[in-house]
């Protein structure tokens, strides 16, 4: 199956040339897999590494021999997809073999068959498969990358600094006045335990099948229900520890499973029976699921035992992380944009941002239909690490009326922090909106691995610590809900600038703040989203 992939004949590349306009400098690949595999300098690449710093050495040879953990078929897969050619294409743009057309069909097959060999899958290897003898680097288009990504940095760094000084600038101002600090601490012992019940859900209207666990506060009626909706790839076990965190304080919690966008799509496109990451009808499919297990769940709770008379199913909360975030966010009232996406795809053209090749696929929905997504019984809505930018942006996040909170990663590098969660939190008009930036957090730091997970996300990815940042979600989502949705305003205390300092801690110091005021430093932002949406 392998030999259909690629082109013939392969021949493996031998030397790795870098080039800047008619300047040419060629590296032995032999001299880099002697490097890597033991450390030694040979003469041909000393004449690079008297330049480079030791560490960056060092690095080098990570990099290098770094392990990749997926087989062939699951890289094949993934790159014969629409998102994965579109890489491809990028990366064709500063590597090419001996002929142009070797590049993007020359990186798909040196990935495809180094990873025939799933124990040596790693760059080195990579290099190894290339089906020619020569491999060449574009210099200029890579620093033109490189500058595109380091200004990219420079700015989120500077937008998170910026948060992270007002929100100190906050606790200095407030932390005089907290003379005890006990009155605001979350109880230690629950009032409630959650019974979960799995039901199957099947909506003839669309001939869609799903999955939901519902959490069951024991006895609790007409409990306030709160719904989560996972990430691409994700399922209803990544976030069940939020799901029982919260049915311990009395909420029902529903958590469905999206078919299409869910572990089982991902198993599903890795083992060759998909061709597709997820289809562009799941930006449609996944508010509409959480709109029909609400009104399963009314129907259910008039002849239902089990549920009868449990649940308020008026006022609702929902939360979503990633490609959940964007589910929370059109309940919640955002529209999809079609002007903005027909502006601002296809994507990826010097930007860091690999979240707009997923919100560019939304574009392929036909404009014809009335898509209706919002829902009037969401009364709250939490976006972790959500992908909204174009496939909303300004225009569409205006329109959302009800509380918001968005939680961010300064780490995020799937969905980055300043385009997807900093620029669409100062879009946002409702009055009461909270930007939550977790410092070092990535954007796996808070979901939970499933014991479905097609990939195991590496620790590298996750990043430090998640078990603080799950508590970190904890403590928000209660303090959240419980203020918008339970109408208990005491719990406003939970979302305090003094309470987010004491509950902070390294290695993923806790910023929160209710607006951003970056003056004359919204001129860059300004620039940025302009140049980030054309």
């Amino acid at each position: 199956m392998i030999t259909i992939f690629i082109p013939r004949p392969v021949i493996g590349a031998e030397r790795l040339t870098l080039s800047y306009g008619l300047l040419q400098r060629s590296i032995p690949i032999d001299s880099l897999e002697t490097y890597a595999r033991t450390g030694k300098i040979d003469d041909e690449l000393a004449n690079y590494a008297r330049y480079a710093p030791e560490e960056q050495l060092e690095q080098l040879r990570e990099v290098l021999l770094t392990p990749i953990p997926l087989n062939a078929i699951q890289v094949s897969q993934f790159l014969y997809t629409p998102i994965g050619e579109r890489l491809l294409e990028i990366l064709a743009q500063v590597i090419q073999g001996e002929t142009r057309s070797t590049g993007f069909y020359g990186i798909r097959a040196a990935l495809i068959l180094a990873a025939v060999d799933s124990e040596n899958f790693n760059l080195l290897n990579i290099l190894r498969k290339f089906p020619s003898s020569e491999i060449s680097i574009n210099l200029a288009r890579s620093l033109q990358f490189a500058q595109s990504i380091q200004s990219f940095v420079n700015q989120t760094q500077q937008a998170i600094a910026l948060i992270n000084k007002q929100f100190n600038q906050q606790t200095a101002t407030l932390l005089p006045q907290t003379n005890n600090v006990a009155k605001i601490n979350l109880p230690q012992s629950r009032p409630f335990r959650g019974q979960k019940q799995t039901i199957t859900l099947f909506d003839p209207s669309r001939n869609r099948t799903f999955p939901a666990d519902i959490y069951l506060p024991t006895g609790s009626n007409r409990a306030r229900v709160i719904v989560i909706s996972h990430g691409l790839g994700s399922d209803r076990t990544s976030f069940a520890y939020l799901a029982e965190y919260l049915a311990s304080y009395g909420f029902v919690v529903a958590v469905p499973e999206h078919p299409g966008s869910n572990t089982q799509q991902l198993q599903a496109l890795l083992s060759g029976r998909s061709a597709q990451v997820t289809a562009p009808g799941e930006f449609i499919d996944r508010p509409l699921d959480v709109k029909y297990l609400l009104d399963e769940l009314t129907r259910l709770s008039q002849i239902n035992p089990a549920f009868k008379g449990r649940m308020n199913l008026q006022e609702v909360g929902v939360v979503g992380q990633s490609f959940g975030g964007y589910t929370a966010l059109a309940l919640a009232g955002a529209p999809i944009n079609f002007e903005q996406l027909e502006k601002s795809c296809p994507a990826f053209q010097d930007t860091f941002n690999v979240s707009l090749l997923l919100q560019c696929l939304a574009l392929e929905l036909p404009q014809s239909r009335q898509y209706n997504l919002a829902d009037p019984r969401i009364k709250a809505a939490i976006a972790i690490n959500p992908v909204n930018s174009i496939v909303f942006g300004q225009q569409s996040l205006s329109q959302i009326k009800i509380p918001v909170m968005m939680i961010s990663g300064s780490a995020d590098t799937a969905a980055p922090a300043l385009p997807e969660q900093i620029q669409p939190f100062r879009w946002l008009t409702t009055p009461n909106k909270y930007l939550a930036l977790i410092n070092n957090a990535t954007h796996f730091s808070t979901i939970a691995e499933s014991p479905n997970t097609a990939i195991p996300v590496p620790s590298q990815a996750i990043g430090p610590n998640p078990a603080l940042a799950r508590r970190y979600v904890e403590i928000l989502s209660i303090g959240f809900f419980n203020s918008y949705i339970a109408n208990q305003p005491n719990y406003l205390s939970y979302l305090s600038p003094d309470y987010i300092n004491i509950i902070s801690q390294p290695p993923l110091p806790l910023s929160l703040v209710r607006s951003l005021d970056f003056n004359s430093s919204s001129i860059f932002l300004e620039e940025f989203s302009n140049n980030n949406q054309q």
